[in-house]
């Protein structure tokens, strides 16, 4: 290649002569190339739907200067003679050159290309150009795609750093402005000085899949060399000096030569952007100053899990896509070794684990290496949870980035475990050997570790790697002597795996035996050796899903565990049953500020029984409030109906000045994901009872019974993601005194113009009514909430500021006009324009009607200022029903808005992109 870098338009001309050698077996009439930096191009390509649906607005926000693009302007082959070639709309990042004639196995072709790169903004996946004039460059050129099994292998992407390039040599020669400096993977040739503007580098590489590249005005990188591999590295930190950094990334450098295989290349980058793509997820990424590991150690784990993410994304030769398991395998596999050997005694927690403010967690007494289980045992309790062999585009993002890849080194350090610490590593080697003379793929890789091992171990495939199948066991019929325990264990989930078997005594291991429970009647008996307890997978070597039934006293025939409390949150302890509390504080008009301390049992792990409960005292009323949960969810793994959640709330607080309320809720829902765990469809069946008991007030006269049930049936299918949002709702309700049947469609489009729509219908009609209130009519503005679902500050407030709390439900209109109230049935559509950013014009039509009244037309228009969609907005009413508001008097009262403290609520706009 010949690249001319343009720093000013942010492109790069590049001349390219691929010289393609067929060494199939296959005859071949085109060829693949990838050209991953065209999936930039606009807002509709494969990437741009990905980021969508991970709810990043960054790049369909952006300017058009921003985006990226390859522009091709001409293709030839050996006597220049012109190729046809073709790019779909549907798969833009890669083109397919129709050759002129057929290439024969061992035939060679020359292909001659002249195109033009236009890099996107670093911001989008931090490669790009830079904020500071440069470019970091990753996958910006044509490349050869990898060819498998009689077919070029055509990859969308998908940002996941996973490009199935062909193994290829190259020379690069790099044209820029004198003023900049180039660093990159590749072996330097020549530099070229002699023109005052601009600087001619020449690069070359051997039997690579990829190369990196960086443009920088002052050059950040520096350069180690320990003799057998230069490294270069621009990793930020400043707290430690470039002595430390080079004996650190020596020894780095050095373990992965000895334990995986010497590098096969003279030069590799560790750069900033690499790791800021995939960091390590874990306190370590808290700022500096509050950090629990010391400087040193944090660069250290910063460098090693990425200097060992390039070292095999640059050696392996496996298809990086579908065979992603074996890279995360074997360098999370790796870094747990690594730190075994250097830092043994290093906790998850850092220096907080000394602290004695902290003694009595059980996270403190996790080591380092631990905690990647905890990440894994993170989804699988959440039923999210995805094999290790599926392909890396099918995962969500959370799996792929943390759970997924610590789970796949866990189960190879599973499997050394169970074969004696001996069989994995020489196969990772052998392994990575092989990788140096062709391509491979992850049957490579299990054929190594069949052949080296003593044992079957088809088990590891079929259920480690290939399945999402939970591996659950527990004691039964244990007996001891003084000399000897015997016991049987019972398989809960009947699905077989190898598990360790522990004596502990005084916290102490004092025997380790692996078990093989293929009988459901095996009984087994070891030696006790003085030990006071058994306990299964002691030190979690298995991916187990619940460890709370692996122990069993031998000092007693039964032994409770004992209570134990711990301030706000803790990892599961088997050993105890653990109360958690944490203060709380909410407030709402008519009760004030209410302190209170919540009591639960909800650990970072979510487990199948959850109790809440959360005694408060109501300042402004003097009496005592609150509010309880018990709930018991049952998972299905492989069901598209794969949570029923059954639960009882209650709550009991002031529903006005005078007068308290208390709820009792008994319901159950069913929950539905569709089989693609990354579609953002979710389906739920609710059922409820729910039953309210209010005392009268003096200052309620809607002349409706205080105490009342309804039974509610509700379903809901949601689709969000960023650019299209659908939700669709039904709902029905029961009463002595009512019936009542209702539906909601909702729709919002962003559009490529940057302008989003809202859409909502809303229908509903009673069945019967022969109450003689309004407190169970349809709400055109704002409901009644008689089932109090919502969050009102002030509930029973007709004027004043708590009034004009707005809450998008049943009419969804934001002028408040007479009458405000259906007790028959009504119908409305609101709809609401982005005009520029958060700013938004809204209007709102509908019909409703009351008995003995004829119907109502009903309308609203103005200004709504959608700051945090459905958190934070603010309603400005313009013209209505009522005329021209924004010239009536006490026009600060018609103003509408919505606020949401709940901090769980707020959490999901954060969480929604990993889940």
């Amino acid at each position: 290649m010949e690249v001319a870098v343009n720093l000013e338009l942010k492109t790069l001309n590049i001349k390219q002569d691929i010289t393609y050698h067929n060494t199939t077996n296959d005859i071949l009439v085109s060829i693949v190339l990838n050209d991953w930096n065209n999936a930039f191009a606009d807002k509709n390509t494969p990437l741009a739907r990905r980021f969508s649906d991970e709810f990043y607005r960054g790049f369909h926000l952006a300017k058009a200067v921003d985006r990226g693009k390859t522009t091709i302007i001409n293709l030839t082959e050996t006597n220049f003679s012109a190729l046809e070639w073709e790019r779909s709309a549907e798969d833009p990042d890669y083109i397919t050159i129709r050759l002129n004639r057929k290439l024969l196995p061992n035939e060679k072709i020359d292909l001659h290309l002249n195109y033009i790169v236009k890099i996107p903004n670093d911001k989008f996946t931090h490669f790009g150009f830079d904020q500071n004039g440069g470019m970091l460059l990753k996958n910006w050129f044509l490349s050869p795609a990898r060819f498998e099994n009689g077919l070029f292998v055509k990859y969308n992407n998908f940002n996941l750093d996973d490009i199935a390039n062909a193994v290829s040599d190259y020379e690069v020669e790099i044209k820029i402005p004198n003023q900049y400096s180039i660093t990159t993977d590749l072996n330097p040739v020549s530099k070229d000085s002699t023109n005052q503007s601009y600087n001619i580098y020449s690069f070359s590489g051997k039997n690579r899949t990829d190369l990196s590249l960086y443009i920088e005005k002052q050059n950040s990188f520096r350069i180690y060399d320990n003799g057998s591999l230069q490294v270069l590295t621009n990793l930020r930190n400043k707290k430690i000096d470039e002595f430390q950094k080079a004996i650190i990334i020596n020894r780095v450098v050095s373990y992965a030569e000895k334990f995986i295989g010497k590098y096969p290349h003279e030069r590799i980058t560790v750069s900033q952007a690499d790791y800021d793509r995939n960091p390590f997820y874990g306190l370590n990424q808290l700022p500096s100053f509050i950090s629990p590991f010391e400087d040193d150690f944090m660069f250290e784990i910063q460098f090693l899990k990425t200097f060992l993410n390039n070292y095999l994304k640059n050696s392996l030769r496996l298809d990086p896509r579908k065979d992603n398991w074996v890279y995360d395998g074997i360098q999370i596999y790796t870094m747990m070794k690594y730190m075994e050997e250097h830092h043994q005694d290093e906790k998850m927690l850092g220096r907080l684990s000394d602290m004695k403010l902290f003694k009595s967690y059980n996270i403190t007494n996790l080591t380092f290496n631990e905690q990647y289980s905890y990440y894994y045992m993170l989804m699988a309790r959440k039923n999210l949870d995805q094999p290790l062999g599926d392909p890396k585009n099918t995962l969500i993002k959370f799996n792929e980035q943390i759970a997924s890849k610590y789970r796949a080194g866990l189960s190879l350090s599973y499997l050394d475990d169970y074969l004696n610490h001996d069989i994995v590593p020489k196969s990772v080697k052998e392994f990575y050997n092989l990788n140096q003379f062709g391509q491979s793929n992850r049957y490579d890789f299990e054929k190594i570790l069949t052949q080296k091992s003593p044992k079957n171990i088809d088990w590891f495939f079929k259920t480690i790697i290939d399945s999402r199948d939970i591996i659950d066991y527990k004691f039964s019929n244990v007996s001891r002597t003084a000399d000897s325990v015997t016991f049987s264990v019972k398989n809960k989930t009947g699905i077989y795996a190898p598990i360790p078997i522990y004596g502990i005594k005084k916290k102490e291991v004092v025997f380790k035996e692996w078990i093989e429970p293929t009988k459901k009647d095996s009984v087994y008996a070891f030696s006790r050796k003085n030990a006071d307890k058994i306990v299964i997978n002691y030190n979690n070597e298995v991916p187990e899903y619940n460890q709370r039934n692996n122990w069993r006293s031998l000092k007693h025939v039964a032994l409770n565990r004992p209570i134990k409390f711990n301030f706000a949150k803790d990892l599961e302890d088997p050993d105890y049953n653990q109360i958690l509390y944490i203060p709380t504080l909410n407030y709402n008009y008519y009760d004030g500020f209410t302190p209170g301390i919540r009591f639960h049992n909800k650990t970072i792990l979510d487990k199948p029984f959850n109790f809440d409960i959360n005694p408060a005292y109501s300042i402004k009323a003097g009496t005592i409030s609150g509010s309880s949960a018990f709930s018991w969810n049952q998972y299905y793994r492989n069901s598209t109906l794969y949570n029923v959640r059954y639960s009882i709330s209650q709550n009991y607080f002031h529903y006005a000045p005078d007068a308290t309320y208390l709820r009792l809720n008994p319901m159950v829902v069913f929950r539905i994901r569709e089989k693609d765990f990354r579609d953002n469809r979710k389906q739920a069946f609710m059922f409820r009872q729910v039953m309210v008991n209010r005392e009268a007030s003096s200052y309620i006269t809607d002349n409706s019974e205080p105490n009342y049930s309804v039974f509610n049936a509700r379903y809901s299918n949601t689709k969000t993601e960023l650019i299209d949002h659908f939700n669709f709702m039904t709902d029905l309700q029961f009463s002595s005194g009512f019936g009542k049947v209702s539906g909601e469609v909702e729709y919002r489009r962003l559009f490529e113009n940057n302008k989003k729509l809202n859409l909502r219908l809303y229908a509903g009609s009673f069945l019967y009514n022969t109450t003689n209130s309004d407190y169970f009519s349809f709400g055109l503005d704002r409901p009644t909430d008689y089932l109090f679902d919502y969050n009102l500050f002030g509930r029973s407030e007709s004027t004043g500021f708590f009034s004009q709390q707005y809450v998008i439900a049943e009419g969804g209109f934001k002028s408040q006009l007479e009458p405000s109230y259906a007790n028959q049935w009504m119908t409305t559509l609101n709809a609401s324009y982005a005009i520029w950013n958060w700013v938004e014009l809204y209007g709102d039509i509908g019909f409703l009607k009351n008995k003995h009244q004829s119907e109502f037309f009903a309308y609203d228009s103005g200004v709504r200022l959608n700051l945090v969609p459905d958190y934070f907005e603010l309603y400005f009413p313009v013209y209505s029903n009522n005329g021209w508001e924004i010239s009536q008097p006490k026009y600060n009262e018609k103003i509408r808005f919505i606020i949401t403290f709940s901090p769980k609520t707020l959490v999901t706009l954060f969480t929604r992109k990993w889940f």
